[in-house]
């Protein structure tokens, strides 16, 4: 957890997270690259035949310094090394770019969800880092004057695929000192019996040395709000999720259960690309 990149639309919500990644950052001697993108494709501005949009552009840079300069000067901010970027990407992808770019280990981002029809055509910005990330996501939804992380639910199917996830999860836990809860989601159409349940999470895990943990086969309608109620039962103070990243066609009609998990969660959760 060396460098952590919040990006930031100098919202609220970006704030908020801000400053869980200073809290992260003061704990691990991180550094903090606070990236703000500008929808401005300035590389297909071509000033010899848009001599407009040249200024339009330069006034956006300006502002976004200008913001800059008043979200450093911050008291909060003092004593922690950030690096600032403004980039002009023209999608979200541009996020996971930089951070391939500079080497990331971990997003920290501010979300208020989405939900109905906006979820649908648009979604969340965290729902749309979540899904082109192969880098861990921590999406933040709230305030957090103190950012602890005690009761840490991990949900899976616990299949195969998902190994390098529960070990990236485990590392996450450990550098807390949270004890896992890991999650089985029983569904109708998804059923295991809790020996059958109990013995794949066993066989799962079994190659790991962390011992921190509790089992939890759970029975609910969908997987989602299996996760979502667990959660609430047991005031879990992070969510942790594997995603596929599934786009496109594939996305629309089948969905993914991090992304709807990190647009419907009133707690921080955190995802891991498998």
């Amino acid at each position: 957890m060396k460098k952590i990149l919040v990006p930031t639309d100098f919202s609220e919500q970006a704030e908020n997270a801000l400053k869980v990644a200073v809290q992260l950052a003061k704990k691990h001697g991180s550094e903090i690259y606070l990236l703000h993108m500008l929808e401005i494709p300035l590389q297909e501005i071509d000033a010899m035949n848009t001599p407009s949009a040249l200024p339009e552009a330069m006034f956006f840079m300006k502002l976004a310094e200008q913001k800059f300069e008043a979200l450093l000067s911050k008291s909060y901010l003092k004593d922690v090394a950030i690096h600032d970027i403004v980039k002009t990407y023209p999608s979200f992808s541009g996020i996971v770019d930089t951070c391939h770019e500079y080497n990331i280990n971990l997003i920290v981002m501010g979300s208020h969800g989405a939900s109905g029809f906006k979820e649908m055509f648009i979604g969340s910005n965290a729902e749309k880092v979540v899904r082109t990330s192969d880098i861990p996501v921590l999406v933040i939804k709230r305030k957090h004057s103190d950012f602890k992380v005690d009761r840490f639910v991990f949900a899976s199917d616990f299949k195969k695929d998902n190994k390098d996830t529960y070990r990236q999860a485990t590392e996450f836990a450990k550098s807390f000192g949270a004890k896992m809860h890991l999650l089985m989601v029983n569904t109708a159409n998804d059923f295991l019996s809790t020996s059958e349940a109990k013995n794949r999470i066993d066989n799962f895990i079994k190659d790991y040395d962390f011992k921190d943990y509790t089992i939890h086969i759970y029975n609910d309608e969908s997987v989602e709000s299996g996760i979502l109620n667990f959660s609430k039962e047991i005031n879990a103070d992070l969510i942790g999720i594997s995603t596929h990243g599934r786009q496109g066609i594939s996305h629309f009609f089948s969905g993914s259960i991090g992304e709807d998990v990190v647009n419907h969660a009133d707690r921080p959760v955190i995802t891991f690309k498998i």
